[in-house]
């Protein structure tokens, strides 16, 4: 692990470490057997000129409109989908549906290590393709794991930050969430490869692939623990933007 990683992971450290004082200086304030509510001792603009500060959001009224559009369509829309899914679907079978979906995202793995020039990690994608849908039953089960071929997850984001591309402004996306120029470009570029590869290589019909797609969003969030507004920071927009940003960079360098 180089100096940078380690100052970035210190970094990382520290503001989560602050976060934890502040929610716990917020809860304090909380009325506690009838004792009077007292004023938040800590408030975001003591971080304002700190590490949160310095992830560049331009587009900060958009952004903050489409995180709160993004919770009520989570809360009353989508949420409610996985919970049915969760219900319906016994745990083994929710458990194919993510090593299906993990096993189908070996592709994007493996033609990002190609771009990025890790030969090495290129083999160990395709071989992990290769064994779970074969060994793994289309890849309904991960076999390859237990054989020693460790997952590493790449996208086409992180092919653009190895060719030296900015990450550019963060921005909140519909429905997906947080990301930056960079990130949203590369999710655009993988979704298109993803989508002319099931398209002409698997002969399924368009209800078929969009069932899939349903299935696959479902599934991704069925596995995200993340709820909003339910962190219990007093500033939960600004610490989701600075985590998000400083863990792709992170990724990035390993």
């Amino acid at each position: 692990m180089n100096a940078l990683t380690i100052s970035r992971l210190r970094s990382l450290l520290s503001v989560v470490c602050l976060s934890l004082l502040l929610v716990g200086c917020a809860t304090s304030n909380r009325t506690v057997n009838n004792l009077p509510e007292v004023p938040a001792k800590h408030t975001i603009a003591e971080i304002s000129d700190g590490y949160v500060a310095r992830v560049e959001d331009p587009w900060g009224g958009f952004n903050r409109s489409m995180y709160k559009f993004n919770y009520h369509f989570d809360k009353y829309a989508f949420l409610p989908v996985v919970r049915g899914y969760e219900f319906i679907m016994p745990t083994v079978a929710q458990q194919g549906v993510s090593n299906f979906f993990e096993n189908l995202g070996e592709i994007r793995n493996f033609y990002n290590s190609v771009l990025q020039g890790k030969g090495g990690q290129a083999m160990t994608a395709f071989g992990r393709f290769l064994t779970n849908t074969t060994i793994g039953i289309g890849g309904l089960f991960d076999p390859a794991t237990s054989m020693g071929l460790a997952q590493k997850k790449e996208d086409f984001g992180i092919t653009l930050n190895t060719w030296g591309v900015g990450r550019g402004p963060y921005v909140v996306l519909p429905v997906l969430g947080p990301n930056t120029v960079r990130g949203s470009t590369g999710l655009l570029v993988d979704g298109v490869v993803r989508s002319e590869m099931l398209d002409n290589g698997t002969g399924w019909s368009n209800g078929e692939l969009n069932s899939l797609t349903m299935l696959d969003a479902i599934d991704t969030r069925h596995n995200q623990p993340f709820r909003y507004y339910e962190s219990g920071y007093p500033f939960e927009y600004e610490m989701v933007r600075f985590l998000y940003v400083e863990k792709r960079e992170i990724d990035a360098m390993k």
